[in-house]
């Protein structure tokens, strides 16, 4: 016991920073001060300029603290004197929200208020906490918490999950939202959506153990638009951390999830068809010469059309994909035109499903874009075959993609297996030409010269490479 300091003041100071935990996070000094935290503090700045904050990190940097620490500031009002994030001029209205109910119980909801035999030792100071309402069928959890403001009125902070589905998100405008572990891309638009009437603000803090998925996509999209900031953080950004502890936890990661969980950087995946990084495959554009044979593959459909464009070196057996294509809900002319402007000499591998009826005229697709000018044959379209020999080119080096093939790129690294081994058919189209084009390159029996007029063949074993 501190001289001169009696028991009873040692346990009243104890239980003030107890339920107060709010004051002492982001100190000024100490080993843990707050600009040792840069990543943090850019993560609450950013809510000051955009209404997307994301902090896409590594696992154990303090992510979901800081989120927590964000909520309860914008409810309570309590503001610190180095506050640079949004700041709000009254009571707001939250909403947090994670995966599964139990798992917002067991994480975000002790973040936020503590536990339910200790409620107003989280973030939330005990005194400003007004009351909770429990959330039927789950033990222990809370719906609803409401917070008194330092500036009178009283704040809403409800939780939610991603598993009761976009409709529950529908309803209520919201001046925060926080999403606690990535979320589907339609809820988060919607959640987006809720916040437009309050000029609210969104943040989300996940480490990308999904991959380039379609959020961290549209995110990203986001992002180079001005629209939202990422910040990331890697164990690095922790001073909590200790180099043993990380060197331990690293010892323990499966390696396909050692930059995701240890960087924040997107994970392949377990699920992923091609887990081949993209360094390995992906080059800046160079010149093509004008011998190399080129041709393309082509998905159709109402909803997107797709291909792309190979140029092949036939001394080393390197295919070059150097263009794509992707459009929606566009008539057969209006994609030929696309397709010929890349060379109207080109042949070029289209799906076989192409023979069946369009639901607009009843006429072959195949036929439609052949009378539009395309010089195309039917693609090989075995599927396991045509992702493995895709797959094994891409690991011998012998299937390049320019950087500036986007749309590709994107594709690819959405391109997955579900939990039963399936592939996920969306956002596939430029892989499933791709793979034509890889797939009917092995079927070549000799290569067409570039002016070679190739009449619409119906053998799927014609030359077909320009």
């Amino acid at each position: 016991m501190l001289k001169g300091v009696s028991e009873h003041d040692i346990r009243k100071a104890l239980e003030i920073r107890r339920n107060n935990k709010i004051d002492y996070m982001f100190p000024d000094t100490g080993e843990l001060a707050r600009h040792l935290y840069k990543k943090h503090l850019e993560f609450i700045e950013n809510t000051s300029q955009y209404r997307q904050s994301v902090m896409m990190a590594a696992n154990r940097v303090g992510k979901s603290e800081a989120g927590a620490y964000m909520v309860a500031v914008w409810a309570t009002g309590i503001y610190p004197h180095w506050w640079n994030g949004r700041v709000f001029p009254g009571p707001v209205n939250c909403l947090v929200a994670g995966e599964t109910s139990k798992l917002v119980r067991d994480s975000v909801q002790e973040k936020l208020f503590g536990p339910m035999n200790a409620l107003g030792t989280g973030t939330i100071p005990k005194e400003y906490l007004y009351s909770t309402a429990p959330k039927s069928g789950i033990p222990n959890a809370i719906d609803t918490g409401l917070v008194t403001h330092k500036k009178g009125g009283t704040s809403v902070v409800q939780l939610q999950s991603y598993d009761q589905g976009r409709e529950v998100f529908q309803a209520t405008a919201r001046h925060v939202i926080w999403d606690d572990e990535e979320p589907p891309l339609d809820i988060y638009i919607e959640q987006l959506l809720r916040t437009m009437t309050t000029n609210g603000v969104m943040i989300c803090t996940f480490t990308p153990l999904k991959g380039v998925s379609e959020t961290v996509l549209h995110l990203q999209s986001q992002a180079q638009e001005g629209k939202a900031a990422i910040v990331t953080a890697t164990w690095d950004d922790a001073p909590h951390l200790s180099q043993e502890i990380k060197d331990e936890l690293f010892a323990t990661l499966p390696p396909h999830q050692r930059d995701a969980r240890s960087k924040g950087v997107p994970s392949l995946g377990s699920g992923a068809i091609y887990p081949v990084l993209e360094k390995e495959y992906v080059i800046s554009p160079i010149e093509l010469p004008k011998h190399w044979a080129q041709g393309y593959g082509m998905d159709v459909g109402w909803n997107n059309t797709a291909a792309c464009w190979g140029a092949l070196d036939r001394d080393t057996d390197v295919l070059y994909i150097y263009s794509d294509y992707k459009e929606g809900q566009k008539e057969p002319a209006v994609h030929a035109a696309a397709i010929k402007a890349r060379g109207a000499h080109l042949v070029g591998a289209i799906d076989p499903a192409s023979t069946g009826r369009s639901q607009k005229d009843g006429e072959q697709l195949v036929s439609l874009y052949t009378r539009q000018g395309l010089n195309l044959i039917l693609a090989d379209n075995t599927v396991e075959a045509g992702i493995f020999e895709v797959y094994e080119r891409l690991t011998t080096g012998r299937l390049k993609i320019f950087s500036t093939c986007t749309k590709l790129l994107e594709e690819i690294r959405l391109y997955r297996r579900d939990e039963k081994g399936k592939i996920v058919k969306q956002h596939d189209h430029i892989m499933d030409a791709m793979r034509y084009l890889v797939k009917t390159l092995q079927l070549v029996v000799t290569i067409r010269q570039q002016h070679d007029y190739i009449p619409p063949p119906t053998s799927r074993k014609t030359s077909w490479m320009g």
